[in-house]
């Protein structure tokens, strides 16, 4: 284990919402939900074990005055081994977590550096969410670690119902760049080494929607509560702050209590409760009905979402005349939910949960340890927890004479009251207490590190000229071929500035080909040169090969498999011999009758192949290991070499060069690129796009960054 002593070092990645150690904003925005308390509370028990060492939680580091200044702190210490880190993500402001997906590279960066920097060596990456997911891909390639992940929400499921709602196909992609977000889960599932879900619905229903499913790969953990903080009723509930707050809705505050508790969300169904309510004159009498929906100060100054979500509410009220009879408090602090649910139960109520949709139910489960009977939808988790607890009933939650007679069952029966009671306490201390959840997750991951190889990171020897502080990379064919003049201006530039910057070269073709055309327009050998799309690393003056990058690469690489699936594939045909390498297959593919890129992804993953798949100027397929690109050996060469990322100019014209540019490193598209396959590059605000092609526009990028105005040429050791 990385800390020396069989201690695990764990590292958790939850990128979007507002994530902090105490007085957690839930509800604040459809991003501050339960998954933000779930993540802070697994690393803080987590922390608890004897066999835990060190538990990080990378989140993003935000500089907005519009949230409060505790999301700016570097660092916060929940406990003397479990931290809060935030990461720099390239973009300030707080944003929805749909529209990060183009500073994930520059976050990973920085992950990366702060592992780096602080001379970590973890023994595990746990990523939550697509978004973390994204960047959990990165950094255990990068790392050589496992990678482990739980999405709490799947991409595919929320099309499918964003579709049945109506919302046209475009203004979905418009408003939760949905394809990106799948395409990301596909991604994850063919890479993790463990997905973890809270249910087995998830597995069957959800994951199954996948192309690349592998419920082999997966496992359920039920998610954990808080059982020193959600408790039954003690006596003091009749005197807190809470109940007078409610009290001053309510017309006969003594009554029983139905309390719904989420976010002002149309897929939390709230509206529809409060219909059942409204139009049964049995529950009007039987109880009250308390909505806590989030917080706000004016509804008119919320975002939209939220906005027309509280205001339906405010008008079914009306509508049904219902002043006296449901409260709807507009603020709550973290220390209010318990006593929320501890007043439900002390009043003889019941939670309902009525979601459309509810793979987690963490609600349920703080109701049961409250001695809170429990409503709730038939999907997803609530099907587990009362599989468990037996503690209230399932219902479907658009059926509104289902829900009334739930919750009438419950309320009118104190016999039937007291079992499911009785029964959800006993439930949720036997398999929902944070204890139970952390000895299943960390036999879990012990599991799958003692599985897993070491990472091994052989030391090279170094020549005195690579110690510089900033390195130029370009592709070769791209951009230093086809233009002499441009080409002889450009190897005259860095000759004159060889005592500054490293040079280098990352391309495509094999180390012989690479070396052959470079003598062929006189270009001088480099400092590194990339070749076989990143499978190979070899440095100068004797192109010594970096033979740790082969061994890290070589993970779950298998050629042959690969060559027998793709065999007979339409469209595609395999380049001559001396185009292969042992950690590059290679082939020609005419677009119009071959599968898509996609789809030739998904049959790899299909068949257990991990792998990544490349187009380079609409007619080169490259598949090569999944750790290897030419992006993942430019940073492990930086990492090497200790050159930060921010001093790179990186140089690239085809859909190959993508992830070089993306992140942290400076970079160049010439004007001569391949414009289909670097499109997506346009709405990257740091990428500079060059007016002239080829050498010549490295050159007006070399002017643009000013790269040769603050070098220090640095020592040798």
């Amino acid at each position: 284990m990385s800390s020396g002593n069989g201690k695990l070092h764990l590292i958790l990645i939850s990128i979007h919402g507002l994530i902090r150690g105490h007085d957690m904003e839930l509800g604040t925005d459809d991003d501050t939900g339960g998954q933000t308390r779930y993540v802070v509370e697994l690393a803080r028990t987590l922390g608890e074990r004897d066999d835990v060492a060190r538990v990080d939680l990378l989140t993003r580091r935000l500089l907005d005055s519009a949230v409060s200044s505790d999301y700016a702190r570097r660092q916060e210490h929940l406990t003397d081994k479990v931290s809060i880190i935030r990461i720099d993500c390239g973009e300030d402001a707080y944003l929805p977590k749909e529209h990060l997906w183009d500073c994930l590279d520059a976050f990973a960066d920085n992950a990366l550096g702060f592992i780096r920097e602080n001379q970590l060596t973890p023994d595990i990456v746990h990523s939550h969410y697509a978004d973390a997911g994204y960047v959990g891909i990165r950094l255990s390639s990068q790392l050589g670690i496992p990678l482990l992940h739980t999405g709490h929400s799947l991409g595919r499921v929320k099309r499918q119902r964003l579709l049945a709602s109506g919302l046209k196909r475009d203004e979905i992609e418009r408003q939760y760049n949905i394809s990106r977000r799948i395409e990301v889960e596909e991604d994850v599932l063919g890479v993790a080494d463990l997905v973890i879900t809270s249910t087995h619905q998830e597995i069957e229903e959800q994951y199954g929607l996948y192309k690349h499913y592998q419920p082999e790969q997966m496992t359920v953990i039920p998610p954990g509560t808080e059982l020193d903080l959600f408790y039954p009723p003690d006596g003091s509930e009749p005197d807190s702050p809470m109940r007078h707050e409610l009290a001053r809705f309510l017309s006969h505050p003594d009554k029983p209590i139905i309390m719904a508790m989420s976010r002002p969300d149309k897929r939390k169904n709230l509206g529809t409760l409060l219909e059942v309510y409204g139009e049964s004159v049995e529950l009007q009498r039987a109880a009250n009905l308390v909505i806590v929906a989030g917080t706000r100060d004016d509804v008119r100054e919320m975002s939209s979402r939220p906005q027309e979500i509280l205001t339906d509410l405010l008008l079914t009220i009306d509508q049904y005349d219902l002043y006296g009879k449901v409260a709807y408090p507009k603020q709550h602090q973290q220390d209010d939910v318990p006593v929320l649910y501890r007043l439900a139960s002390a009043s003889g109520g019941v939670f309902i949960n009525p979601a459309l949709t509810e793979p987690f139910g963490l609600t349920l489960i703080e109701a049961a340890a409250s001695y809170l009977p429990i409503v709730a939808t038939e999907d997803g988790g609530p099907r587990d927890i009362t599989s468990n607890c037996h503690n209230g009933y399932l219902i479907d939650p658009l059926d509104k004479s289902a829900i009334r007679k739930a919750l009438l069952k419950i309320l009118s029966d104190k016999k039937t009251w007291q079992t499911l009671a009785d029964n959800g306490l006993a439930g949720v201390r036997r398999h929902y207490s944070w204890d139970a959840h952390v000895e299943q997750y960390l036999d879990a991951v012990h599991f799958t590190v003692n599985r897993a190889e070491p990472p091994v990171r052989t030391p090279l020897l170094r020549t005195p000229s690579l110690y510089h502080d900033r390195a130029i990379f370009t592709d070769l064919d791209q951009n230093l071929l086809t233009d002499p003049k441009s080409l002889a201006r450009f190897i005259t530039v860095m000759r004159e500035n060889r005592k500054c910057a490293t040079f280098g070269i990352a391309t495509g073709r094999r180390l012989d080909a690479a070396l052959r055309v470079m003598k062929q327009y006189g270009i001088p050998q480099p400092d590194v040169l990339i070749t076989s799309l990143g499978t190979e690393i070899h440095y100068a003056p004797r192109l010594t090969a970096d033979y740790a990058w082969v061994h890290h690469i070589d993970h779950l690489w298998n050629r042959k498999t690969v060559l027998r699936i793709l065999a007979d594939l339409p469209g595609i045909k395999l380049q001559p011999k001396t185009e292969q390498s042992s950690f590059k297959i290679s082939y020609y593919i005419d677009p119009k009758h071959a599968p898509g890129l996609e789809e030739i992804n998904n049959l790899l993953h299909q068949h257990e192949q991990t792998v990544s798949v490349f187009m380079s100027f609409g007619q080169f397929l490259d598949i090569v290991p999944v750790r290897a690109s030419k992006g993942f050996a430019l940073r492990w060469f930086a990492d090497q070499w200790g050159i930060p990322l921010e001093h790179m100019l990186v140089a690239g014209g085809s859909g190959a060069d993508e992830d070089m540019m993306r992140g942290n490193t400076m970079a160049v598209v010439v004007a001569n690129r391949h414009h289909e396959e670097l499109s997506a590059l346009m709405d990257v605000e740091h990428i500079y796009f060059a007016k002239q092609p080829y050498a010549a526009g490295i050159l007006e990028a070399i002017e643009h960054y000013r790269f040769f105005r603050s070098c220090d040429a640095g020592q040798a050791e």
